[in-house]
């Protein structure tokens, strides 16, 4: 029996949208990250690029737990001696809300090349409204809590 390996030419890709309205950060990010790799489907190769395509709404209604909207800070360096800035979460939200968001699933994706052609298939809004309706995008919908096992 061979081994199926799947070709570039199979891969077919679908649109996904989901609502960011009051649903957890994390767990928005990890499955957003999951189907921007392909984990999903039954074809997913470590080696290639099997994900979809995310639409991601209302970037700035996303839900933080506990208190990381107030402690949560985000530091980015200037390439200049002293040069390190940082923002807390909820700052961050207010002026560059789809920014969270990215920031959240990149950190999830390969650093890599093919992690860099991964997130180049998420789109992120801070509102409602998005230039997609012609892909036909089918709604995703994320659990807001986590399954209780018994």
């Amino acid at each position: 029996m061979k081994t199926y390996v799947v070709k570039q030419k199979d891969i077919t890709r679908k649109w996904y949208l989901i609502d960011a309205n009051d649903k957890n950060l994390g767990r928005l990010a990890s499955q957003a990250a999951l189907m921007l790799k392909g984990k999903h489907k039954p074809i997913y190769t470590p080696s290639l690029d099997t994900g979809d395509h995310i639409i991601i709404i209302n970037a700035e209604k996303v839900a933080f737990t506990g208190k990381k909207l107030e402690q949560k800070t985000y530091y980015r360096h200037t390439n200049y001696p002293g040069g390190i800035k940082s923002v807390t979460a909820k700052k961050l939200i207010q002026q560059r809300p789809e920014k969270v968001i990215r920031m959240a699933i990149r950190g999830m994706l390969p650093k890599n090349t093919i992690g860099r052609r991964m997130i180049k298939k998420l789109k992120v809004y801070a509102g409602t409204q998005h230039p997609h309706a012609a892909q036909k995008p089918s709604i995703l919908e994320i659990a807001d809590k986590k399954r209780q096992v018994n």
